[in-house]
């Protein structure tokens, strides 16, 4: 089952994909946060409560879209209440990448970057036996739930950016019980978006390349997700397709299990606070920037994963560099 938002003339609503073309809409007020409240406190799963609740109202897939009508899958009635975060060097890549990577391993420990080092702890113990505790990941924080673009929405390059880069990635989303258990609502691409010559500087300037906007949907997948899934990232320039390249995600082509980057997340207790929602990026191995791609103004991002649903797209809103100005605090 697939299902996306929608703003209608009685505010948010969830509706299920039935097809390319239509979607049913579901007799529930609230969206889908509301619905994952309702399965949790009814203890069944989110499928059957949105089941239980499809209304005859139909509406046109394509419209909606065009109209910008769709929002992320899940929002949060309060986007301080949803953290925005990811995990990266978490993905093998292609064959050739990985053959690549794997060569560079083999050098001694001394030559090795912290990144590969990192790379390393993930393919030795990223997917450890059920029940058991793997290697821990890289990670990063995005921002909350402010930070995330709906479908067709722009991305706003700040006047201070160095770079603008679309992540085509897997994102899972989460919701905490009332007695703060994560719930997995689902899966759905996204497009993580970063600072790539702000990261490659200084890897220590990662944290300030990624706070940026970020997006992900149109649809969110419940239920069992492939292990292997390949998609298309593209970014298209005045009608025409500038870049493209397949990329791959999904278990058989990651380094680490979803369940431990997942335990990697909510071990913190901090991330387990009842009623939060959470937007986790899995990574990527795949980027325009390592192409020599320089993003502009106006270009469009196109994220395909087909298991899970429609494109992700995205057009890019670059703000002139003569607006960058120094923020000063004032003393109270």
């Amino acid at each position: 089952m697939r299902i996306v938002q929608v703003m209608t003339p009685r505010g948010v609503r969830a509706a299920v994909v039935e097809s390319r073309d239509q979607l049913r809409l579901i007799d529930y007020p609230g969206g889908t946060y509301a619905l994952a409240q309702a399965a949790i406190d009814e203890g069944v799963s989110l499928a059957e409560v949105i089941a239980s609740r499809r209304c005859h109202e139909l509406l046109d897939y394509k419209q909606a879209l065009d109209m910008r009508q769709l929002l992320p899958p899940v929002t949060h009635p309060d986007p301080a209440h949803c953290l925005v975060t990811g995990t990266g060097l978490t993905h093998l890549g292609s064959a050739d990448t990985r053959s690549a990577m794997h060569a560079k391993a083999q050098v001694a420990e001394s030559e090795l970057t912290d990144s590969m080092r990192m790379f390393n702890l993930g393919v030795e113990g990223g997917k450890p036996d059920v029940g058991h505790i793997g290697a821990q990941p890289e990670w990063f924080y995005k921002g909350d739930g402010n930070s995330v673009v709906a479908p067709e929405q722009p991305f706003d390059v700040p006047a201070f950016a160095e770079d603008a880069g679309e992540e085509p990635e897997l994102v899972g989303v989460y919701l905490n019980g009332p007695d703060g258990t994560p719930y997995r609502l689902g899966y759905a691409v996204g497009n993580e978006f970063s600072d790539h010559l702000t990261e490659r500087a200084n890897y220590l300037w990662l944290a300030h390349s990624k706070l940026r906007p970020c997006s992900f949907g149109p649809e969110l997948l419940i239920g069992a997700l492939p292990a292997h899934l390949q998609g298309e990232s593209r970014i298209v320039r005045e009608g025409e397709v500038l870049w493209r390249k397949p990329f791959l995600t999904g278990e058989a082509n990651m380094a680490h299990s979803l369940a431990n980057l997942e335990h990697h997340h909510f071990k913190y207790a901090q991330f387990r606070l009842p009623g939060d929602l959470h937007v986790h990026y899995f990574g990527t191995a795949t980027l325009s920037f390592a192409d020599g791609i320089e993003v502009r103004d106006g270009d469009r991002f196109e994220i395909e994963l087909p298991a899970l649903g429609r494109a992700l797209c995205n057009p890019v809103r670059v703000a002139s560099k003569s607006n960058a100005a120094l923020v000063r605090v004032h003393s109270l």
